[in-house]
């Protein structure tokens, strides 16, 4: 089951547990039984502190196993087998439920022992969902150090009948005591804020007590983390505020132009994203959402951002490094079954199409990729493209026309969205050329229409392009003196990770020579 590499890397975790555990395993006739028989022997094998036996009770998934500390209520369950992006979940299961301490923070340790209430949770999965990781490993801490929150990862994949029956069309999807709780992608912080619901409060009387920073950074993706590092680096006082760390990096599947890095995936960079950040004096602000700017009054005064949870932050420069998010059609029908068969990352929803008839709209890059990943899930892709030609890369355009199950459409404007009980069941589309109007059949739309800027919150504060970017110069100056911008949400061209990491590099260095220049004055 496992190769001689990964047992090797294993060994050593399992060295590292403190305290014995049992594995519960539940079986079935299957084949992915028989899979995940083979690797519970093989964990089980691997250290004296690891028990195994089968699950008596007939009430329960199968394939499925519960990992328990032994003699405690401590504990977590997986149903179906946790390889692929969950395979490091596994890992951390075994070591956490095993006593090996968490990396979070004890203030946020503290939060969750302190949580009251029985909380049952169930999250669904796909193997090849790059955010899935997140939400499973956080639910998994909490269910560890609260024995009254207990959480269940389920393989929607191997649990299609379940899946159907709740209408999951998104993942990850989290229920808490059977009902609906979240989507998408969720980290421990936002899950435990969610839970508690005294945080906001407590967390807004904390940040107004801030001193204020020389550099404030708000956005926690490329450029965000890049200008951070630079200014930390200069030994002056820096903040990063961020509503989600990573940004739209933690949604991307595979990175392939990163230079010195021939491949990596979004999640992997935005850890080691944070852990950079995290190496020098950085005071990170997580789960934050800027409102509103309010600039200096004069020159040598301080810069004001509002926060969404009612806490202000001043600095005597601001670094605006919003990001984007995926561009909505805006045509009926997308909002009112967004997850009910409208999806915007196939990556992680594409295995919960299996067979099933879907489309993909735009045919840039990421739209022919997606379509390409889909057509070897789903049972057929109509790829959509608005105008009369694909915009993407010939070498993925030739490898798209080569598929079997794949129509493409050009010069088509998607006009709505449509379902019965609830979910997705066509989409209504206009042939640009001839005005007419057709009707296709099918159970999900991926939308992959490029990006908006997430700059609404700066409307008449700072000057803004008729597409909502920030307007910067070559030194990554704004309309406001000390205010600067760097990345996907300005006006620089060519939306791209490392383009993003030296705009904000370069704004950082924009700002200190502001500062210093100011200082002299």
């Amino acid at each position: 089951m496992l190769d001689a590499n990964i047992k090797q890397q294993l060994n050593a975790y399992m060295d590292k547990l403190q305290q014995p555990i049992e594995l519960v395993a539940a079986y079935d006739d299957s084949d992915k039984s028989q899979e995940l028989r083979e690797l519970l022997e093989e964990l089980a094998g691997m250290s004296d502190k690891i028990s195994l036996r089968d699950e008596e009770s007939a009430d329960v998934r199968r394939p499925s196993f519960a990992i328990n500390r032994v003699g405690t209520d401590v504990g977590v369950s997986f149903a179906g087998i946790p390889m692929g992006h969950e395979f490091t979940s596994l890992v951390l299961a075994l070591l956490q439920v095993g006593g090996h301490p968490s990396k979070a923070s004890q203030d946020l340790i503290e939060q969750i022992q302190e949580l009251d209430g029985e909380f049952e949770f169930e999250t669904y999965f796909s193997l090849s969902c790059q955010n899935c990781p997140d939400v499973v490993q956080a639910l998994n801490l909490i269910s560890v150090l609260n024995p009254s929150i207990k959480h269940t990862s389920i393989d929607g994949a191997l649990f299609q009948e379940e899946v159907e029956q709740r209408e999951v069309m998104a993942v990850p999807s989290v229920y808490l005591n059977g009902q609906s709780w979240g989507q998408g992608r969720m980290t421990l912080e936002e899950i435990v804020a969610k839970l508690d619901t005294n945080a906001g409060a407590k967390e807004a009387e904390r940040l107004n007590q801030k001193d204020a920073f020389d550099v404030l950074v708000i956005g926690g993706g490329p450029a965000g983390s890049a200008a951070a590092i630079y200014a930390a680096r200069k030994g002056i006082s820096t903040g990063l505020a961020a509503e989600r760390f990573g940004g739209q990096v933690g949604d991307t599947m595979s990175i392939e132009n990163l230079i010195s890095v021939p491949y990596t995936e979004g999640p992997k960079l935005v850890s080691a994203m944070e852990q950079h950040v995290n190496e020098y004096d950085v005071d990170v602000m997580n789960l934050q959402r800027a409102e509103k700017l309010i600039p200096a009054e004069t020159k040598g005064g301080l810069h004001e951002v509002r926060l969404a949870n009612g806490a202000s932050l001043k600095s005597r420069t601001v670094i605006l490094s919003t990001g984007a998010r995926w561009r909505q059609m805006g045509v009926p029908g997308e909002e009112e079954y967004r997850n009910k068969g409208v999806a915007y990352c196939p990556h992680c929803d594409g295995p919960l199409f299996k067979g099933k008839r879907v489309a993909v709209i735009g045919g840039g890059n990421s739209g022919v990729e997606a379509a390409i990943d889909l057509a070897g899930i789903v049972g057929h892709v109509t790829l959509i493209e608005f105008g009369e030609q694909m915009r993407a890369d010939e070498v993925l355009q030739k490898k798209l026309r080569s598929l079997g199950n794949v129509d493409i459409i050009t010069s088509g404007q998607t006009t709505e969205i449509v379902g019965e009980n609830g979910k997705v069941s066509g989409l209504n589309y206009k042939d640009r050329t001839t005005g007419e109007e057709h009707h296709v059949e099918l159970e999900g739309v991926f939308v992959q229409i490029g990006l908006v800027p997430n700059t609404e919150w700066l409307k008449g504060d700072i000057e803004l392009s008729q597409h909502g970017e920030v307007v910067i110069n070559e030194r990554n100056e704004t309309s406001i003196p000390g205010v600067f911008a760097a990345g996907d949400a300005t006006t620089v061209p060519y939306k791209q990770i490392v383009i993003s990491m030296g705009e904000g590099s370069k704004a950082s260095l924009s700002a200190f020579d502001f500062l210093i220049r100011n200082s002299a004055e």
